[in-house]
């Protein structure tokens, strides 16, 4: 079945979304997924909350689709985020992305993250990228300036073409495989990571956490 969004709401799906039902993916494929999903949840980077962000849950992960060919992805279905546990039926996989006209194809028990366009496009910039996180943080947000952290353009909201090409042109930057960060101008308090692990980009985005409350006053 198809389904297609164009609000401008926060955490609503604004691309071409083509969805399939389908098997939900492998638990084995979610630890490291669940692992750091449990922690950002602990510190408030992930979550659900009536009064930030008109009420819809906010932050998602995912992680490049192992022994598959092209740039298929596993990531956390859309408003997961009041849920303290995911299980494999929380989980999409995006078979194939095309930001570049707003389409996205997908299949599992769920249907994909908002931002699911955003992580595609970072995949599809960088075969050594395996992780994406997507997070928010007031802290990081508001600070990424003292903290030296290149920031998209605001005029780009979240889950568009836009947003998408921002977020590749930044990534292109970087040619090497270390982790990187970087802030969403157009999505409020909107933070990505990623990296070609999933330890060492989590450990980035505690880092920088904490280095941006160091610089509060």
């Amino acid at each position: 079945m198809n389904a297609k969004a164009q609000e401008n709401h926060e955490g609503v799906i604004k691309f071409h979304l083509d969805f399939c039902e389908g098997p939900a993916p492998g638990e084995s494929l979610l630890l490291e997924l669940n692992t750091w999903r449990t922690r950002f949840l602990e510190l408030g980077l992930i979550g659900q909350d009536p009064e930030r962000y008109e009420g819809y849950g906010f932050g998602n992960l995912s992680r490049r689709l192992p022994g598959q060919r092209g740039n298929a992805f596993l990531i956390s279905g859309t408003q997961t985020g009041h849920l303290d546990e995911l299980r494999a039926n929380h989980y999409a996989t995006v078979l194939h992305c095309n930001p570049a006209k707003n389409q996205l194809q997908a299949t599992g028990q769920i249907k994909p993250s908002s931002e699911a366009l955003s992580h595609g496009i970072l995949y599809q910039s960088h075969p050594a990228i395996h992780w994406v996180m997507h997070l928010h943080s007031p802290d990081i947000f508001n600070n990424y300036r003292a903290l030296s952290l290149p920031f998209t353009d605001p005029s780009a909201a979240y889950g568009t073409p836009e947003m998408a090409s921002a977020i590749e042109a930044l990534a292109k930057e970087r040619e090497d495989s270390r982790p990187s960060l970087l802030v969403m101008g157009g999505h409020q308090d909107g933070i990505l990571a990623y990296g070609s692990g999933a330890e060492a980009t989590g450990d980035l985005v505690i880092r920088t956490l904490n280095s941006a409350l160091q610089n509060k006053p």
